[in-house]
């Protein structure tokens, strides 16, 4: 299983082939497009769900809110809505160099593989863009 997957099976708590709604009340949500200002629905063509049975996109306020709830069960506080590495450590995955840079070559980075500040801010926001508009689902591209 790739990391993405990790990510996502720890946040939406459902194996590699399970629905997205399985067990969870937040991917009935709307389908705004993450980022973009409430009400604005964004079509399947624009979230890149094009093929029948695709996963519904969610809001990125629907993961937020997933994860938040995760983390408030948690004695140490993490800066996840910022922080990859805090994002990875709260669901209890590999946050070191080595697990980033494979995570970075799963969603098509193109920069230096080092950990610094630019790449793990842009994992950050590839990873959180990914699980709204795959509703939670690992796209079949990121399957390991």
């Amino acid at each position: 299983m790739g990391i993405f997957s990790s990510i996502a099976e720890a946040i939406f708590g459902h194996s590699k082939g399970a629905s997205a709604g399985t067990g969870s009340s937040a991917a009935t949500g709307t389908s705004a497009k993450p980022g973009a200002p409430a009400g604005s629905g964004a079509s399947p063509a624009a979230t890149g769900s094009t093929a029948a049975g695709a996963a519904k996109s969610i809001t990125r306020a629907e993961v937020e809110a997933m994860i938040a709830t995760r983390a408030a069960g948690q004695r140490e506080q993490y800066n996840w809505r910022q922080s990859i590495v805090d994002l990875m450590k709260l669901l209890n995955l590999d946050s070191s160099l080595n697990a980033r840079k494979q995570l970075a070559q799963e969603l098509g980075y193109t920069g230096a593989l080092d950990g610094s500040a630019e790449m793990n801010v842009w994992l950050h926001h590839q990873v959180m863009t990914k699980l709204a508009e795959s509703g939670g689902k690992v796209p079949e591209s990121l399957k390991a």
